[in-house]
């Protein structure tokens, strides 16, 4: 089948590739002049499918309120965009509970668990690189307050099946040495061995050249401006340059995708909840971490690339600005610079932002709508980067014919009527 996909980002990408395997005939439009120039280019780094974890959980409304007081807050509300994403942050809010909280973790690690499975085959199969390293997650906690609350979320990791360690400050500073400068600092940890970290950039940039080498065509620097349907289904893409027609179509526009969709009639409940990272060069290799750590109290994660630091986090609701406030940068200073103090150059650090697709349950939306021939393959949040082989893989299955090798049922749109 003609196959178009509308992003190239590192979901649209994955879905291509993984089309293309399948036999397809696929063409991936995108606005930009490359593949992975927005969310995906430099998020945290980290592949974890033991911390994929709604952010709609107990206690989040109260806590929420909280850090609206912190200064290093990893939650920042802007008054207007709050108005503006209020049925969003409403439906957000209705997930916060115990009962709903274990259903949307259950299959948020049931597709994260799948996705890094199929990553270690596509590695295996494709010789990529990437950065990466399979070294695990370590979920850092400074008060013992933080420390007890992991009992829900381990509860669900040891239903999953889902390798873990809880560790004492010395079983966290064997795994991360740099952190043995401030034991004191600290309670404990949770490690998540089968973990892994990488750019997710490189990632995207070396598929997309194992994509084209297996006939994918990318089209870039050609933004869509509809949809043309025609008898019901989807007949072509509309761009500057001309219709680009198909047999199905695949939208993977992330948080671009709510608006365009609108107008075929389709509510994506899909919000842009807006992130920060830096990225700083090593110069003491010997205070650097080793692979991820997570900062529990600032919701930071710290990352190992290579001779890079990545430091990504915090969760903005601001609608889709992109500004880089000097006080976002500062959180993420703090924190890398608290837990490994000297390992890198902050005077030549970049300072970025990207816009997270986020759904009010936390599990993206993968699957048919209403359609037949246009799919989704979106809202991933935070866990694009860890979804992404797996949700792509089953998206091609998906439009195959073919039966997923994990459950999808609950993925679809259609879980929000």
């Amino acid at each position: 089948m003609r196959i178009v996909i509308l992003g190239a980002g590192v979901i649209g990408v994955t879905s291509a590739y993984y089309l293309a395997k399948a036999g397809h005939d696929v063409t991936v439009l995108d606005r930009q002049p490359g593949p992975a120039l927005e969310t995906s280019f430099a998020n945290a780094g980290e592949i974890s499918p033991g911390y994929a974890s709604p952010w709609a959980a107990p206690g989040i409304p109260v806590k929420a309120l909280k850090w609206m007081f912190m200064k290093h807050s990893p939650l920042v509300i802007r008054p207007g965009a709050a108005l503006a994403g209020w049925p969003w942050l409403m439906a957000m809010l209705s997930n916060c509970t115990e009962a709903r909280y274990a259903v949307n973790k259950g299959r948020m690690v049931r597709l994260a668990e799948y996705s890094r499975d199929c990553m270690i085959s596509l590695r295996g199969e494709t010789g990529i690189e990437y950065d990466q390293r399979t070294q695990g997650t370590l979920q850092v906690f400074r008060t013992q307050k933080q420390m007890d609350g992991t009992a829900k979320d381990i509860e669900v990791l040891r239903e999953g099946g889902v390798p873990f360690e809880v560790l004492d400050v010395d079983g966290c500073a064997k795994y991360e040495p740099g952190l043995a400068a401030v034991r004191d600092k600290l309670v404990g940890g949770l490690r998540l061995p089968n973990d892994e970290t990488g750019d997710c950039f490189k990632f995207t940039q070396e598929l997309y050249k194992r994509a084209e080498s297996l006939g994918v065509r990318f089209l870039f620097s050609r933004p869509v401006s509809s949809l043309r349907v025609e008898n019901g289904r989807i007949r072509a893409a509309e761009t500057e340059q001309g219709p680009v027609e198909g047999d199905v179509f695949v939208s993977a526009l992330a948080s671009y995708g709510p608006g365009f969709l609108r107008t075929l009639g389709i509510d994506l409940p899909v919000y842009p909840v807006k992130g920060y990272s830096i990225t700083v060069p090593i110069v003491d290799a010997g205070k650097a971490p080793v692979s991820t750590v997570m900062d529990e109290t600032f919701k930071v994660a710290i990352t190992r690339l290579g001779d890079r630091i990545r430091v990504g986090g915090m969760a903005e609701i601001a609608g889709f600005a992109l500004d880089l406030p000097p006080a976002r940068k500062e959180t993420l200073v703090h924190s890398v610079e608290s837990l490994f103090g000297g390992a890198g150059d902050q005077s030549r650090a970049t300072f970025w932002t990207g816009l997270r697709p986020m759904t009010p349950d936390g599990t993206p939306v993968i699957g048919a709508t209403r359609y037949d021939n246009l799919y989704l393959n979106t809202g991933h949040g935070t866990l694009g980067w860890t979804m992404a082989c797996g949700s792509g893989r089953v998206l091609s299955d998906l439009i195959s014919g073919k039966k997923p090798d994990i459950e999808t049922a609950d993925l679809v749109l259609s879980r929000y009527r």
